[in-house]
């Protein structure tokens, strides 16, 4: 298992080079300078010079990369170019709000997508298979953005039940300890804030929740179908086991290691910022983050958001990995 984990650890690192290169080269390939966005149309050529060579982009790309990566190695992804503050601040102060808002997206897609996959799977090719197959591809089909602003209108426009925008209200407020609004509120024994941030969590969870549901249902009816025409599930049926016994303890551990997959891949792409949903419901998190320093050209935080997505989606694929390890040793041999 250690030899397994070591060798998936070592091909972290060409990965990681190789995300930072082409972030670099491409964010540049962008146009529009950004000391004169900064300065705005009316600066002079000389205070657009003084201000690119404060930066250093009077330097060529190759010394720009060079001292971006060695900065990187070190934790130090430069200063804001917009807020003036160290990039790794401000990440640090948004990741809180976007694990929160995934954790939540992410147990409302497990809790929903698994069993509903699994249901559809037993009941294969039934009316009841057939609506649920149906109602997956409209979560499939369906843009975030369409059903991010049908929850806001329905539910906070008209109806008037659940809050919008931001974590919490202004009648609200706690002490932050940990960022995570929920954790902050049962530290403090505030029962009011608690309640009032999980319902501003209930339709940007909702709206994320949608297409991960919709996959990892129909990943799990796909992997329980053929899990279920294996010759040692047939001999447990003949066996006389119940059939829930069946599904539960000998189809569902092998069914789950695609859906583990797709679990993995879902969460690592809500971490790294769902940017519409974030923008949309007004949640301060690494998502809106990454909007507001693409619509400013500011390149520090860019480089970092893409960096630390791909880190993220890295070190899910780790998790992933070892978990597939226990769940099916033939992968430690590999």
């Amino acid at each position: 298992m250690t030899t397994y984990l070591v060798k998936r650890c070592l091909q972290v690192l060409p990965v990681l080079f190789g995300v930072s290169l082409i972030a670099f080269w491409m964010i540049h390939a962008i146009p529009g300078d950004p000391a004169q966005i900064l300065l705005g149309q009316t600066a002079t050529s000389d205070q657009v010079a003084r201000l690119r060579a404060s930066m250093g982009l009077d330097q060529s790309l190759f010394v720009q990369y060079g001292d971006f990566l060695s900065n990187a190695l070190r934790g130090d992804f430069g200063v804001s170019l917009t807020a003036g503050r160290p990039v790794v601040t401000e990440l640090l102060e948004r990741f809180p709000a976007t694990l929160e808002l995934t954790v939540c997206a992410m147990i409302v897609a497990i809790v929903v997508g698994v069993p509903v996959g699994v249901i559809s799977a037993v009941r294969k090719y039934s009316l009841l298979d057939r609506v649920l197959t149906s109602v997956t591809l409209v979560g499939v089909s369906m843009p975030i953005f369409w059903l991010a602003m049908i929850l806001i209108v329905f539910f906070a426009a008209d109806l008037d039940l659940l809050p919008f925008p931001g974590r919490l209200s202004g009648s609200q407020s706690i002490t932050s300890h940990t960022g995570l609004v929920l954790v902050d509120s049962l530290i403090a024994g505030n029962a009011g804030a608690f309640w009032d941030g999980l319902l501003h969590l209930v339709m940007p969870a909702v709206a994320l929740a949608a297409f991960p549901t919709a996959v990892i249902m129909r990943m799990t009816r796909s992997s329980m179908l053929e899990v279920l025409d294996e010759d040692y599930v047939r001999t447990a049926r003949a066996k006389g086991v119940l059939p829930r016994g069946v599904v539960f303890k000998h189809a569902m551990r092998n069914a789950m290691l695609p859906t583990l997959t797709v679990l993995g891949m879902q969460a690592g792409l809500l971490m790294g910022g769902a940017m519409i949903a974030e923008t949309i419901f007004s949640w301060p998190g690494v998502g809106q983050l990454t909007y507001q320093a693409i619509s400013g050209r500011d390149y520090p935080v860019i480089q970092a958001v893409v960096l630390y997505g791909a880190a993220l989606m890295v070190v899910i694929n780790l998790v992933v990995d070892a978990l597939y390890a226990v769940l099916d040793p033939r992968v430690r041999l590999q």
